[in-house]
């Protein structure tokens, strides 16, 4: 069994107390870490965890709650849900783009969303606890590990189905850039009609970059721009990044995380 966590609260004592407190709820299952600048890095970390797993059991939480602009329709930010992936369970935030990635993927059609007093309530809480919990700005240490728990032992929990139909769509986002400057994005090969050789145009902060298609990175001429099969994804399915080779394509096209693009016609 694993315990792998997603999450915008990445400070080193935010992560000690997250994994200190699935220690706690889950003696002796190994938990790693890592962080979230936005809810579509979430969303593609998730993917790549789901993919990890091989799926073997395990819980994956993930969580990107900020209380500013849009988010501030929610009372004390975005409600927490639930659901399964064959043996895993994924808990996490249902606001923004943290979903739209696996409803790309078609790995699930609905969350369950669960209300903070409800669940411990049937949990079997204090009433200290639920209060401490429903009012934190730190829901995903005073929550979402014990949601995690409650529904691991009990399967099923209070909550209200809500459909992926109802789940934003991913944008045609860079969802990560990794140590290499090579940008991860959301596009899967039939987004683009993917051809070894062929050209492609996407613009990205107003600028037209053409890049060619090469299924691997290895292929791509020194120096030269391509859009690659990547190591992302899940399956099959892999997400194309942009790159340069021998360079940074980040830093040569000045592109950072959640920059969004079009692709041109």
């Amino acid at each position: 069994m694993f315990i792998s966590i997603i999450t915008d609260c990445q400070d080193g004592n935010a992560q000690i107390r997250q994994q200190t407190r699935y220690s706690v709820l889950f003696p002796g299952v190994p938990s790693s870490f890592a962080g979230a600048f936005s809810d579509i890095e979430a969303a593609g970390n998730l993917i790549d965890v789901l993919d990890a797993s091989d799926d073997q059991e395990g819980i994956i939480a993930v969580n990107v709650a900020p209380r500013h602009g849009a988010a501030r329709k929610w009372p004390n930010g975005t409600p927490f849900g639930y659901l399964w992936i064959g043996k895993i369970l994924v808990v996490c935030t249902i606001d923004g783009e943290v979903l739209s990635l696996l409803k790309k993927f078609g790995l699930s059609d609905h969350v369950n969303v669960t209300d903070i007093r409800t669940v411990l309530a049937f949990g079997g809480y204090d009433q200290e606890i639920i209060d401490r919990a429903a009012t934190s700005q730190f829901r995903s240490f005073d929550y979402l590990p014990r949601l995690a728990r409650i529904v691991w032992d009990k399967k099923d929990v209070p909550s209200e189905k809500l459909m992926f139909t109802d789940i934003p769509d991913a944008a045609l986002d860079v969802w990560r850039i990794d140590s290499f400057g090579n940008c991860k994005t959301t596009l899967l090969p039939e987004d683009i009609a993917f051809e070894e050789g062929a050209e492609r145009e996407i613009i990205l902060n107003g600028l037209a970059i053409k890049a060619t298609c090469y299924k691997q990175l290895r292929t791509v001429p020194n120096y030269q721009t391509g859009l690659t099969m990547g190591s992302s994804g899940y399956g099959s399915k892999r997400f194309l990044e942009l790159v340069v080779q021998g360079s940074s394509a980040a830093k040569h096209y000045n592109i950072t995380q959640k920059d969004t693009f079009q692709i041109a016609k």
